[in-house]
């Protein structure tokens, strides 16, 4: 299904005021960061949060397109359904994709390869998007986290500064009243930048649903190979996640409410085959959406540790 032709810049529908104000809020954001900085870049990952992300941009700048290129910091370990849509987005929008890859900093002795029943390249990612960063002399990288994610996502700012080595100090954080955006930086310095930043999973899925917005099958239950540790679901496709002989494979109809790489990120057992049966399902969880974010299981700091460290 083909992303809707966009005919009013900022129309809604019939959807609630409260989406309404945030997808202003966004779009507003979206225009401070084209008018405040030099190079920008949208950080894309195919997951849902960054297609929002893409569309509120279109948003921002109808009829023109978007002025800057996305990238996605690419772990070799996705899910080849996200790899596949956002290839044919970009296509079909006529977008500047960027991809730089965690198995270059491997192969060039920037990072090691971890190794064993935890393994995963996602804290790898780092040094691959700081790198990038400094490749091509990007100021601003736009990108979907939102506060309710994760606790260290909810001491930031919309404009988080980091600094010349790409990191970020939550003691050194400038208020931001009044919805005034502050995007002055040093010599080195650079922003992180989040438009969804207000917004919940079920927002972004209220949005997904009024825009009509074509996602990735990933988010929709579907039967997969998998096994169970630690409580958990992971996927046993591809051969990519570490398993034991003593873990069983079994066909179970799961579906992915987050969307990171396969070493990283656990099914949920779901029949919700449409956005409306999503939303549902959502609103009687009790887990939280990062609940099935492996890498975050590894201490109750992994993430706030990761971003000090200049991941996003």
């Amino acid at each position: 299904m083909e992303l809707k032709e966009l005919e009013v810049p900022t129309k809604l529908g019939e959807s609630t005021a409260h989406i309404n104000a945030l997808e202003n809020e966004a779009i507003y954001i979206i225009r401070e960061v084209a008018a405040q900085f030099e190079k920008p870049v949208l950080l894309f990952s195919g997951g849902k949060d960054s297609i929002t992300l893409v569309r509120l941009a279109q948003k921002a700048f109808w009829p023109a397109k978007i002025p800057f290129p996305l990238m996605h910091i690419d772990t070799g370990h996705n899910f080849p359904e996200t790899i596949a849509f956002r290839d044919r987005l970009v296509k079909e929008l006529g977008l500047e994709l960027i991809v730089r890859n965690v198995q270059d900093s491997i192969d060039q002795g920037k990072v090691k390869e971890e190794s064993g029943r935890y393994s995963s390249r996602n804290s790898l990612q780092t040094t691959t998007l700081l790198d990038a960063i400094e490749e091509f002399k990007f100021d601003a990288c736009i990108g979907g986290a939102r506060r309710d994610e994760e606790k260290a996502r909810a001491k930031e700012r919309i404009f988080s500064v980091r600094d010349d080595f790409g990191q970020w100090d939550e003691r050194n954080q400038r208020p931001e009243l009044f919805d005034m955006l502050n995007g002055q930086i040093e010599l080195g310095q650079n922003v992180r930048v989040f438009p969804i930043s207000n917004w919940t999973e079920l927002d972004v899925w209220s949005y997904i649903k009024e825009e009509e917005i074509e996602i990735p099958s990933i988010y929709f239950a579907h039967k997969r190979k998998t096994f169970l540790r630690d409580g958990m679901i992971w996927s046993a496709e591809d051969g990519i996640v570490f398993r034991e002989e003593e873990e069983v494979v079994e066909e179970r109809l799961v579906r992915f409410r987050t969307v990171g790489d396969m070493s990283c990120t656990a099914a949920v057992l779901s029949d919700a085959t449409s956005i409306d049966k999503v939303v549902a399902e959502i609103r009687d969880s009790s887990i939280s959406e990062r609940g099935a974010r492996i890498d975050d299981k590894r201490s109750e700091a992994a993430m706030e540790k990761r971003k000090q460290q200049g991941y996003f």
